[in-house]
């Protein structure tokens, strides 16, 4: 077991307790708690959590083209009740799509409005 931070901020990055990054650490869980204090510590894993979360993202979105395709394809499946199916998970998808592509427009143009006053 090596003695490292890298080690002790990549397990609470992915959600270990202090104990667990100190075993990961080779370190004792007091001193994972003495370093949580450290605020360049604390950046060091939130960064690594951010990079983990983009990562996340990415699988997820790289996941929704081949679902969207599977749906697509199953719409024109020889069982009406499959075709019904993808139909109304498309429609759900796609409104929940547009409702939240229209939160984010209307929020980018009141933050920008609260920029132009000030």
């Amino acid at each position: 077991m090596a003695h490292n931070r890298p080690a002790a901020i990549l397990a609470l990055a992915r959600g270990d307790t202090s104990e667990e990054a100190a075993r990961e650490a080779g370190v004792s869980g007091r001193t994972v708690r003495r370093w949580a204090e450290d605020p360049d510590f604390q950046a060091e894993v939130r960064a690594v959590r951010t990079e983990m979360l983009q990562h996340a993202v990415g699988q997820l979105a790289a996941g929704a083209i081949e679902a969207v395709t599977a749906l697509r394809d199953a719409l024109k499946d020889a069982d009406g009740r499959n075709r019904v199916q993808a139909a109304r998970t498309l429609l759900d998808a796609v409104l929940a799509l547009r409702e939240s592509l229209d939160l984010e427009e209307r929020i980018a143009a009141i933050e920008a409005a609260d920029r132009d006053r000030r």
